[in-house]
């Protein structure tokens, strides 16, 4: 009989083998041509060097679709980040483009339920073309179709604050993106990432518009100009190394993260800092230097809504999420007008209202730093929506940010006021 097992247990690790070139050799040198990660080097690179990965379901319809759907074109599993139990759902853009079968749901849905029941982050690595369009029959109906990952994705998000990372590092299209936007942070990969409801070709046949990938959904676009997006990084690695970063930075209960280290200018260069007229501007970045450990700063979303600084940096070693305003004339985008620093804008108030829930979520303590004189008013402010961004801000600084539940705490900081 041992010598049985031992034939099964080749057989199995042969199989297993197999399994893991994905869509083949040909297709593994076609992602490196075009300058991506296969998933596997993706999760390699994202885990702690040496360390085991525990993956789930890598036999999952091995034998269906006559072998064209190894592991169901999605890689899940645990490993450690940064010295933490981590899930991470990677999509095989070697098999099938990183299309779903109705099996790769039932992966997806079983990494986010090993996510919530553990309580352990989850990082989604996305390189997929949608729905595997010949099996969408299978896909969307029932009580744990594709709709149902966008569901476990909210109940993560709302109820039970278990930090969701999306790194967009190939194609996201159609309802794929949804899972990116419900998650908490976003990451994109400059040049090979594409984010968006449709392609150009299909902008090009329903509207005639004939744009490219990268000015339609791009990471430039994504970071700068809809704001959906938070980081653009230059290449998968840079990638990576980002989401190895920010898992670092989640608190751990009861324990310090890090040595604390002084900030980078003493508290005494306020005095020549802040200016005498509170009409005056300065520089906010500077005056967050005699503060912060060493005067470091993670700026979230720094090219939209200049005039809010918002950004992760650490004070006596503990993280925390820092909403500073910026005074004087900030330039705007292209054919934008400057905006007046010292005061919210629209588009600026829903990126505070959203790096406030993303603490929120997390447990990170918030530290304000304010020098405003309130939100903008006139016709082009109420056309932008004002009223409802205003809404949003106050409703979470107040009900989520500053509330001392087992969520982030708040400290205001009032600057020149």
């Amino acid at each position: 009989m041992s010598g049985r097992l031992r034939q099964l247990a080749d057989e199995v690790r042969a199989l297993e083998a197999r399994l893991r070139i994905g869509g083949g050799a040909d297709k593994i040198e076609r992602q490196h041509t075009q300058g991506k990660l296969t998933a596997r080097e993706r999760v390699e690179r994202l885990a702690d060097p040496g360390t085991p990965f525990l993956e789930i379901g890598l036999l999952v319809a091995y034998d269906q679709y006559d072998g064209q759907a190894p592991a169901a074109g999605v890689i899940t599993g645990l490993v450690m980040v940064e010295g933490r139990e981590v899930v991470v759902v990677a999509n095989d853009a070697t098999v099938k483009a990183g299309s779903w079968w109705p099996e790769t749901i039932t992966k997806i849905l079983r990494a986010q339920e090993v996510a919530m029941r553990c309580r352990i982050p989850i990082v989604y690595l996305v390189d997929s073309a949608g729905v595997n369009l010949p099996y969408q029959g299978g896909v969307f109906p029932g009580q744990y179709g594709a709709a149902r990952i966008f569901y476990y994705n909210s109940i993560m998000r709302r109820f039970l604050r278990i930090p969701q990372f999306a790194a967009v590092m190939g194609q996201c299209v159609a309802g794929g993106a949804y899972l990116p936007a419900l998650s908490d942070v976003i990451l994109m990969v400059k040049g090979t990432s594409f984010m968006g409801l449709g392609g150009p070709n299909l902008v090009k046949g329903a509207t005639g518009q004939s744009v490219d990938g990268e000015t339609l959904g791009g990471a430039v676009t994504h970071t700068e100009l809809s704001g959906v997006a938070h980081y653009a990084l230059d290449n998968d690695a840079a990638c990576l190394d980002k989401l190895r970063e920010l898992v670092a930075r989640l608190p751990r209960p009861q324990q310090r993260e890090t040595a604390w280290r002084p900030p980078a200018a003493p508290p005494s260069a306020l005095y020549d800092l802040l200016p005498a007229d509170h009409r005056m501007q300065y520089d906010m970045h500077a005056l967050l230097r005699t503060v912060l450990d060493d005067g470091a700063l993670d700026e979230f979303q720094p090219n939209l809504a200049k005039e809010m600084i918002c950004g992760d940096a650490r004070i006596e070693g503990i993280t925390v999420g820092v909403i500073a305003n910026q005074r004087g004339l900030i330039k705007g985008r292209p054919g934008e007008r400057p905006r007046f620093g010292g005061i919210i804008y629209a588009e600026s108030a829903e990126k505070v209202a959203y790096f406030i829930e993303r603490c929120d979520k997390q447990g990170i303590p918030i530290l304000f730093v304010q020098d405003v004189s309130g939100f903008m008013v006139g016709p082009d402010a109420e056309h932008e929506g004002i009223i409802r961004a205003q809404r949003g801000t106050v409703v979470l600084a107040a009900g989520e940010a500053i509330t001392l539940r087992n969520s982030a705490s708040g400290l205001t900081v009032v600057v020149d006021k």
